[in-house]
């Protein structure tokens, strides 16, 4: 097989199915190695941007996904004729990030860290498929735990959690004393 082939077995693969697939999953379906995948991928996104093409291959985790640039996505809205989606409120924001810093969580980790009750919102973050269920822990009660999604990731242009900024430690934080003085 060319590799060329190869390249365009990736692409109708990853057109083909819309989500992301997992590396394993090109691999079987394609029948190339799985070391074999990120190099064809790499190929491939390097085609789209030296012929300026409105694709791009995003990676997600262990996934890769074929996607638009950004800068075309009022194009594709008034296209398709979908409604703009709201912006995510400051509280759901706060939410997301303390399940991206510290999941899997519970709702009430996330009540314990907020001081107000998160069901609303953590449900919303469900339906907009930037969370989802991780399981359930096993401690009385077995409250359900939450993680963030490959659309949070998708979202929020990174390509896996470890690109998320890092926290500053505790010495690099003000104290609520030194800004009453």
């Amino acid at each position: 097989m060319q590799l060329d082939e190869k390249i365009s077995i990736i692409e109708a693969i990853l057109f083909a199915s819309g989500d992301p697939v997992e590396i394993e999953k090109l691999s079987f379906a394609s029948g190339t190695e799985q070391e074999t995948i990120p190099k064809l991928v790499k190929m491939l996104s390097d085609r789209y941007e030296e012929t300026k093409s409105a694709l791009v291959v995003i990676k997600l985790n262990n996934s890769y996904q074929l996607a638009t640039k950004s800068e075309y996505a009022d194009y594709i809205r008034n296209a398709l004729e979908t409604k703009r989606s709201a912006p995510l409120s400051s509280a759901a924001l706060e939410v997301l990030t303390i399940v991206a810093y510290n999941q899997p969580v519970t709702k009430s980790f996330i009540e314990h860290i907020r001081g107000v009750d998160s069901s609303g919102i953590v449900n919303s973050l469900i339906e907009k498929n930037l969370l989802e269920e991780a399981g359930r822990l096993d401690v009385p009660g077995r409250p359900i735990a939450y993680r963030t999604t490959d659309n949070f990731l998708r979202c929020f242009k990174l390509s896996s959690l470890d690109d998320l900024p890092v926290l500053p430690d505790r010495s690099e934080q003000v104290s609520f004393d030194e800004i009453t003085v």
